[in-house]
């Protein structure tokens, strides 16, 4: 039995153009090469099928296939148009597909882009589906590379050094109270500001201390906090309803302007940049890319 890598492209390639032209002048033009090169490629066909697949034409110039070769046509043409739909390059249709793409995100980023995302892609693909999950750190890599998940948003802290990364937005902090707060809307100083009664999101370490606390510290302030909760989404109407203030990413809080007064808190604090990462493999997917187009939409940048 004659090796399957004996018969490579170029011979497939060469039957097609014998079989079309029945003539080796014609068909090496065909194909780009001399006549000595196409003469030495039917050669190896002979060699590999044991028969002349080809015979001279006895009424005048050019070849005949014999009927080996003349059954061999279907066949060729198949190989072909495999190869050819193998190369095509893969497409995404969003507006027909139903696909459903998996973010990994925590509640802060969700509520920052949930809504918007949402309102792009059902413009857009009003047959794909999202699913938002609390990302699994320690087992993301595995699932980013077994493609259960599609895209990581997140801040770097926990990112894989070997994720493909792109920034969505950085987000500055902001105070934020109830509407008609006791203590009206005007400059909050240092002093003012720790003395009020605070809520923390904190979900790991000390629950009723956070990075507010750390820079307080360093700056010889303490502030007087009273709650603390591991929801971001909790924060807000905790403070819609009691007499709490909060600080907290400006971005997530805008989303809850109508029932509280946001404003910059009496201390300098670093904002936070928010990014999306994904694995490398699916760098040039267009499925991956278009998610990717869509989320940098819904955080108001340009693809």
């Amino acid at each position: 039995m004659t090796p399957f890598s004996d018969l490579d492209i170029d011979l497939i390639l060469t039957l097609d153009a014998l079989l079309t032209d029945r003539n080796i002048t014609h068909a090496a033009a065909r194909l780009g090469v001399s006549q000595p090169a196409l003469s030495a490629r039917l050669t190896r066909l002979r060699a590999i099928f044991g028969e002349p697949l080809f015979i001279p034409s006895p009424h005048g110039r050019g070849v005949l296939p014999t009927p080996r070769a003349e059954a061999l046509r279907p066949q060729v043409a198949a190989v072909l148009r495999g190869i050819s739909a193998m190369l095509a390059p893969t497409g995404f249709n969003a507006r027909e597909s139903n696909r459903t793409f998996v973010i990994a995100l925590h509640e802060n980023p969700a509520l920052m882009l949930g809504a918007e995302l949402l309102n792009h892609i059902r413009r857009e693909a009003p047959g794909i589906r999202l699913r938002f999950a609390l990302p699994e750190m320690a087992n993301l890599p595995q699932q980013l590379e077994n493609g259960d998940v599609d895209i990581y948003i997140g801040v770097s802290a926990g990112a894989h050094d070997g994720w493909v990364r792109r920034k969505l937005f950085d987000d500055a902090f902001a105070t934020a109270q109830r509407k008609g707060h006791p203590r009206g809307t005007g400059p909050l100083d240092l002093a003012q500001y720790c003395a009020l009664s605070h809520l923390v999101v904190s979900s790991q370490g000390d629950p009723f201390t956070g990075f507010v606390d750390q820079t307080l510290a360093g700056l010889g302030y303490q502030r007087n906090v009273v709650m603390s909760t591991q929801s971001y989404a909790m924060a807000p109407p905790l403070v819609a309803g009691t007499d709490l203030i909060c600080t907290l990413p400006g971005r997530m809080l805008q989303q809850f302007a109508t029932t509280l007064d946001i404003f910059p808190p009496p201390l300098p604090l670093q904002p936070i940049a928010i990014s999306m990462y994904w694995h490398p493999k699916n760098s040039q997917d267009t499925a991956s890319a278009w998610l990717r187009e869509q989320l940098l939409l819904a955080a108001g940048r340009q693809p």
